[in-house]
Protein backbone atom coordinates (compact mmCIF):
# COMPACT_ATOMS: atom_id res chain seq x y z
CA UNK A 1 0.00 0.00 0.00
CA UNK A 2 0.90 3.36 -0.66
CA UNK A 3 0.31 5.98 2.56
CA UNK A 4 -1.19 9.68 1.43
CA UNK A 5 -1.83 12.08 3.63
CA UNK A 6 -4.58 14.41 1.78
CA UNK A 7 -5.88 17.76 3.41
CA UNK A 8 -9.55 17.72 5.18
CA UNK A 9 -10.41 20.11 1.25
CA UNK A 10 -8.80 17.68 -0.59
CA UNK A 11 -10.80 14.50 1.61
CA UNK A 12 -13.97 16.06 1.32
CA UNK A 13 -14.03 15.77 -2.73
CA UNK A 14 -12.69 12.24 -2.20
CA UNK A 15 -15.46 9.31 -2.42
CA UNK A 16 -16.60 7.71 1.39
CA UNK A 17 -14.74 4.36 0.33
CA UNK A 18 -11.31 5.65 -0.29
CA UNK A 19 -10.15 6.46 2.86
CA UNK A 20 -9.60 3.26 5.50
CA UNK A 21 -7.73 2.01 8.02
CA UNK A 22 -3.95 1.89 7.35
CA UNK A 23 -2.34 -1.87 7.93
CA UNK A 24 0.89 -2.59 8.16
CA UNK A 25 1.84 -3.21 4.83
CA UNK A 26 1.51 0.55 4.19
CA UNK A 27 4.97 1.34 5.58
CA UNK A 28 7.01 -1.35 3.76
CA UNK A 29 6.69 0.46 0.56
CA UNK A 30 9.53 2.47 -0.20
CA UNK A 31 7.12 4.79 -2.55
CA UNK A 32 4.75 5.43 0.44
CA UNK A 33 4.83 8.71 2.42
CA UNK A 34 2.95 11.37 0.00
CA UNK A 35 1.08 14.27 0.91
CA UNK A 36 -1.97 16.01 -1.18
CA UNK A 37 -3.72 18.91 -1.37
CA UNK A 38 -6.70 20.30 -3.39
CA UNK A 39 -5.84 23.68 -5.34
CA UNK A 40 -7.52 25.87 -7.44
CA UNK A 41 -5.81 27.94 -9.94
CA UNK A 42 -8.16 29.54 -12.80
CA UNK A 43 -11.14 28.49 -11.12
CA UNK A 44 -9.94 24.76 -11.52
CA UNK A 45 -9.31 21.65 -9.59
CA UNK A 46 -5.96 20.79 -8.57
CA UNK A 47 -4.22 18.72 -7.18
CA UNK A 48 -0.49 18.74 -6.12
CA UNK A 49 1.54 15.73 -4.25
CA UNK A 50 4.87 16.15 -2.53
CA UNK A 51 6.63 12.71 -1.50
CA UNK A 52 7.40 12.73 1.70
CA UNK A 53 11.01 11.89 1.70
CA UNK A 54 12.09 13.15 -2.06
CA UNK A 55 10.13 16.06 -2.13
CA UNK A 56 9.35 14.90 -5.88
CA UNK A 57 6.30 16.07 -6.85
CA UNK A 58 3.54 15.44 -8.84
CA UNK A 59 0.85 18.12 -10.49
CA UNK A 60 -2.82 16.76 -11.65
CA UNK A 61 -4.25 19.84 -13.60
CA UNK A 62 -8.54 20.08 -14.55
CA UNK A 63 -9.52 17.52 -12.37
CA UNK A 64 -13.62 16.76 -12.60
CA UNK A 65 -15.81 15.06 -10.26
CA UNK A 66 -15.41 11.72 -11.69
CA UNK A 67 -11.41 12.10 -11.66
CA UNK A 68 -11.27 11.68 -7.73
CA UNK A 69 -13.31 8.86 -7.79
CA UNK A 70 -10.50 7.50 -9.93
CA UNK A 71 -7.48 8.54 -7.92
CA UNK A 72 -5.14 5.78 -7.87
CA UNK A 73 -5.50 5.34 -11.18
CA UNK A 74 -4.52 9.52 -11.69
CA UNK A 75 -2.08 8.89 -9.27
CA UNK A 76 -0.08 5.90 -11.11
CA UNK A 77 -0.38 7.54 -14.69
CA UNK A 78 0.77 11.00 -13.48
CA UNK A 79 3.68 9.38 -11.05
CA UNK A 80 4.97 7.18 -14.25
CA UNK A 81 4.83 9.97 -16.57
CA UNK A 82 6.44 12.91 -14.76
CA UNK A 83 9.64 9.91 -13.92
CA UNK A 84 9.66 9.93 -17.84
CA UNK A 85 9.60 13.65 -18.41
CA UNK A 86 12.77 13.53 -15.33
CA UNK A 87 14.56 11.25 -17.83
CA UNK A 88 14.32 8.02 -15.66
CA UNK A 89 15.89 5.20 -17.22
CA UNK A 90 13.84 1.74 -18.33
CA UNK A 91 14.84 -0.13 -15.03
CA UNK A 92 13.74 2.81 -12.68
CA UNK A 93 10.89 2.97 -14.87
CA UNK A 94 10.18 -1.13 -14.27
CA UNK A 95 10.63 -0.39 -10.34
CA UNK A 96 8.29 2.62 -10.20
CA UNK A 97 5.80 -0.03 -11.25
CA UNK A 98 6.32 -2.53 -9.47
CA UNK A 99 6.17 -0.65 -6.49
CA UNK A 100 3.24 0.98 -7.16
CA UNK A 101 0.00 -0.34 -4.97
CA UNK A 102 -3.38 0.61 -3.74
CA UNK A 103 -3.76 4.28 -1.88
CA UNK A 104 -4.30 4.23 1.57
CA UNK A 105 -5.83 7.60 2.05
CA UNK A 106 -6.03 9.78 5.74
CA UNK A 107 -5.91 13.68 7.21
CA UNK A 108 -2.95 13.22 8.88
CA UNK A 109 -0.46 15.76 7.66
CA UNK A 110 3.00 17.06 9.00
CA UNK A 111 3.64 20.98 8.44
CA UNK A 112 6.95 20.74 6.74
CA UNK A 113 5.60 18.66 3.56
CA UNK A 114 2.86 20.93 3.95
CA UNK A 115 5.30 23.66 3.83
CA UNK A 116 6.74 22.25 0.45
CA UNK A 117 3.16 21.94 -1.06
CA UNK A 118 2.43 25.42 -0.24
CA UNK A 119 6.13 26.50 -1.94
CA UNK A 120 4.95 24.41 -4.96
CA UNK A 121 1.90 25.71 -5.34
CA UNK A 122 3.30 29.13 -5.84
CA UNK A 123 5.72 27.96 -8.10
CA UNK A 124 3.11 26.62 -10.55
CA UNK A 125 0.87 30.01 -10.23
CA UNK A 126 3.79 31.41 -10.84
CA UNK A 127 5.02 30.21 -13.89
CA UNK A 128 1.52 29.87 -15.15
CA UNK A 129 0.39 34.23 -14.47
CA UNK A 130 4.61 34.69 -15.89
CA UNK A 131 3.86 32.53 -19.23
CA UNK A 132 0.22 33.64 -19.47
CA UNK A 133 -0.71 30.16 -19.77
CA UNK A 134 -4.22 28.61 -19.28
CA UNK A 135 -4.27 25.87 -16.63
CA UNK A 136 -5.97 24.21 -19.10
CA UNK A 137 -2.86 23.76 -21.58
CA UNK A 138 -0.58 22.23 -19.03
CA UNK A 139 0.59 19.07 -18.68
CA UNK A 140 0.90 17.90 -15.40
CA UNK A 141 3.76 15.60 -15.97
CA UNK A 142 5.58 18.05 -17.71
CA UNK A 143 4.81 20.94 -14.77
CA UNK A 144 5.97 18.02 -12.45
CA UNK A 145 9.20 17.15 -13.80
CA UNK A 146 9.85 21.06 -14.06
CA UNK A 147 8.51 21.55 -10.57
CA UNK A 148 11.40 18.80 -9.67
CA UNK A 149 14.63 20.24 -10.78
CA UNK A 150 14.44 22.77 -8.09
CA UNK A 151 16.41 22.79 -4.91
CA UNK A 152 14.22 22.07 -1.56
CA UNK A 153 14.69 21.97 2.08
CA UNK A 154 13.69 19.56 4.43
CA UNK A 155 12.74 19.76 8.12
CA UNK A 156 16.01 18.35 9.58
CA UNK A 157 18.70 18.21 7.09
CA UNK A 158 20.84 20.85 6.77
CA UNK A 159 21.67 20.48 2.90
CA UNK A 160 19.33 20.87 0.53
CA UNK A 161 17.36 18.26 -1.87
CA UNK A 162 17.11 18.07 -5.51
CA UNK A 163 13.85 16.21 -5.85
CA UNK A 164 14.03 14.18 -9.21
CA UNK A 165 17.84 13.41 -8.53
CA UNK A 166 16.21 12.28 -5.38
CA UNK A 167 13.65 10.04 -6.93
CA UNK A 168 15.68 8.19 -9.14
CA UNK A 169 18.60 7.57 -6.47
CA UNK A 170 15.29 6.05 -4.45
CA UNK A 171 14.36 3.76 -7.25
CA UNK A 172 18.13 2.85 -8.22
CA UNK A 173 18.56 1.74 -4.05
CA UNK A 174 15.52 -0.19 -4.28
CA UNK A 175 16.09 -1.94 -8.01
Amino acid sequence: MIQLHVTKKLLAKLPDNKSGDLSVQAGENPLSGWHANLIMIQRRNCIVMVHDATRFPLFMPCLTKPDFANLETWFADTFMNTLLKCGANDQQMITASNLLAKLYIDSICDRSVQGTMNQLKGDIEHFILYNDIKVADLSGPSTGARMADRPCTVKGRKDCIWPDKAMLELLDEIA
